[in-house]
């Protein structure tokens, strides 16, 4: 009696303790639009997604949580990281088409989520 107990208990538990379902929103209201306006930082983060230069903290989390949110479609995303997201590759597709091409070389060396991702790349298309 006392191990079926602790075996419902133990399960119990395990269905409570889940793995998180969405990345932490620690650093959701990190001001994208400054990032994006400022050459400086903008270069910083993408030599640090590039292994190129050193990383923010926030750059780290990125950095750590980018092939996730690729292979998933953001499915972890909160709410402001996908907005944030959209931005971002809205800004880089226009604006900086040659940092969006040397972060596909990194991330997407084999054209899988280019591919993948082709109607909402030609969407924020201007």
């Amino acid at each position: 009696m006392k191990v079926l107990a602790i075996l419902a208990l133990t399960c119990l538990v395990a269905v409570y303790a889940k793995p998180q379902s969405t990345y932490t929103d620690k650093w959701d209201n990190i001001n994208v639009d400054e990032i994006l306006e400022s050459e400086r930082l903008l270069k910083g983060y993408v030599s640090c997604l590039k292994d190129k230069g050193r990383c923010t903290p926030d750059g780290k989390a990125l950095k750590e949580t980018l092939p996730d949110a690729l292979e998933h479609e953001c499915s972890k995303c909160t709410q402001k990281q996908k907005e944030g997201s959209d931005k971002v590759i809205r800004n880089l597709v226009n604006k900086h088409p040659d940092l969006w091409k040397e972060l596909a070389e990194k991330y997407d060396p084999d054209n899988i989520y280019q591919e993948r991702y082709k109607d909402k790349i030609e969407a924020v298309k201007n």
